[in-house]
């Protein structure tokens, strides 16, 4: 069988809710690789908090951080990193429309720096994974450079107002996503950027046509990723805007549906007994 790139969200996608890669879906990605395909990792989080699952499943592919603000190679310096950042006078303008909205905090971050509005020692603390230097106080004054993305926080109720707000005033300059549980956050990256953009650099790079990629996701930031790709998957765990682009819908993140689709997609089931 040809080489297939396989895509990989990490939460609610390759990772269980108690954030770790199941044995039976490592098992299977470890299997798969060994045939030849190649396996990579799409995710809205820094590298800071993904190296660790990159270094899990021993993987030799670049990787898609920030939604597809950042790419890189971890161990080939051959690969060319992209690297889109948002302009500081449009943070600013964006930080200065949010004190008419009841948000509860705003957080940019520098690649592995990390800026914030207020102190919130619950909403830092799932952003201090990779121990990244923290700094808080007002960004108009604090942020001294184009951060990578740029998080709202807010409650259930505002994140669609202030969704609306940002397309009605920047939407030539930036594109925003909405994270889902446990936290109400709008993510906001450089227009033009998503996790699809950084998949088609990886898979030009690699030789691995659209129709031979396949792509697993759960939430809003994954759509695009899931409509380029040859095969795109959604979890059973998926919202459902993403069930209904999705070519086939899995298995939960729980419920090892990545490895349920591979083992039938790329006959790894027969390979697994040999």
């Amino acid at each position: 069988m040809k080489p297939h790139l396989i895509v990989l969200d990490l939460d609610g996608t390759l990772l269980t809710d108690e954030k770790v890669i199941s044995p039976k879906t490592k098992e299977t990605l470890k299997i798969a690789a060994s045939q030849g395909h190649h396996v990579m990792i799409a995710t809205g989080r820094p590298y800071r908090a993904s190296e660790i699952y990159y270094q899990q499943l021993e993987l030799t592919t670049p990787i898609v951080n920030f939604n597809g603000a950042f790419v890189h190679h971890p161990n080939d310096r051959s690969w060319q990193t992209i690297h889109e950042t948002i302009a500081l006078p449009i943070v600013n303008e964006v930080v200065e429309a949010m004190q008419n909205f009841p948000v509860e905090n705003i957080i940019a971050e520098v690649m592995d720096d990390v800026y914030a509005q207020y102190h919130d020692e619950r909403f830092l603390d799932i952003l201090s994974f990779g121990n990244p230097l923290i700094t808080a106080g007002d960004l108009r004054t604090s942020l001294k450079t184009d951060p990578t993305s740029l998080l709202i926080q807010a409650d259930q109720l505002t994140v669609d107002p202030i969704r609306q707000h940002l397309e009605d005033i920047h939407a030539e300059v930036i594109d925003h996503r909405r994270w889902g549980a446990p936290f109400n956050i709008v993510e906001i990256v450089r227009h033009g950027l998503n996790k699809a953009v950084g998949i088609h650099a990886v898979s030009n790079w690699l030789n691995v046509p659209k129709d031979r990629i396949i792509a697993f996701g759960d939430e809003d930031n994954d759509l695009e990723m899931i409509e380029y790709a040859g095969f795109g998957v959604a979890m059973g765990n998926a919202i459902d805007e993403l069930k209904s682009i999705a070519n086939e819908v899995t298995s939960t993140n729980n419920e090892d549906g990545i490895s349920l689709i591979l083992e039938d997609r790329l006959s790894l089931n027969k390979l697994r007994v040999m």
